[in-house]
C-alpha cells in the first residue's frame, strides 16, 4: 500500500467530506422533492432506482444514529485529516453545514423521522417497476406513459 504525504491525505479527506456532503445534500433534497414531484407529476420522482437508492441510504443513516454508530465516512475524513491538519476553505464551510453542534438525541429521532417520511413517501409516491407500472399508493395509480 502506498503511503500519501501530508497534502494528498488533506485532499482526500476533502474529496472524502465533498462526497459525504453531495450524499446528504441527495437525501434532503429528496425528501423535499418527493412530494413536491408527485404533487406536481414529476415522473422522475418515481424512478425506481433513484427512489431505493434515497431510501437505502435514509435508512442506513436511521440503522447508524439508533445503534450508535459513526458515520464511516466521517470516520475516514478524520483519520485522513488526522488531529492537527489545518481544514481547506472547501472542508471549513462543507463542514458547518454537515455538521451540527447539537444533542445526538436530535439526530436519532430527526433521522428516525426522516427515515419513517421516506417510508410514507414509498407509499404515498411508489416508484415505478420495471414493467412500468406503479404500485398501489394514494397518488396516480395508472399505468405510466414514457412517451
Amino acid at each position: 500500500m502506498t503511503d500519501f504525504t501530508p497534502l494528498e491525505m488533506f485532499w482526500l479527506a476533502d474529496l472524502v467530506l465533498a462526497i459525504h456532503f453531495a450524499l446528504a445534500a441527495f437525501v434532503a433534497s429528496g425528501l423535499l422533492l418527493i412530494p413536491i414531484g408527485a404533487i406536481c407529476n414529476w415522473q422522475w420522482v418515481r424512478n425506481k432506482v433513484f427512489r431505493t437508492v434515497h431510501a437505502g441510504l435514509m435508512v442506513f443513516v436511521a440503522f447508524e444514529a439508533l445503534i450508535g454508530m459513526t458515520c464511516p465516512l466521517t470516520t475516514i475524513e478524520a483519520y485522513l485529516r488526522g488531529t492537527e491538519a489545518q481544514a481547506s476553505f472547501l472542508a471549513h464551510h462543507l463542514s458547518r453545514l454537515l455538521y451540527w453542534d447539537l444533542p445526538l438525541g436530535f439526530f436519532l429521532w430527526m433521522y428516525v423521522a426522516c427515515a419513517v417520511w421516506v417510508m410514507f413517501l414509498w407509499w404515498y409516491c411508489p416508484p415505478i417497476s420495471n414493467n412500468g407500472r406503479i404500485g398501489h399508493g394514494s397518488v396516480n395509480t395508472e399505468m405510466v406513459d414514457d412517451a
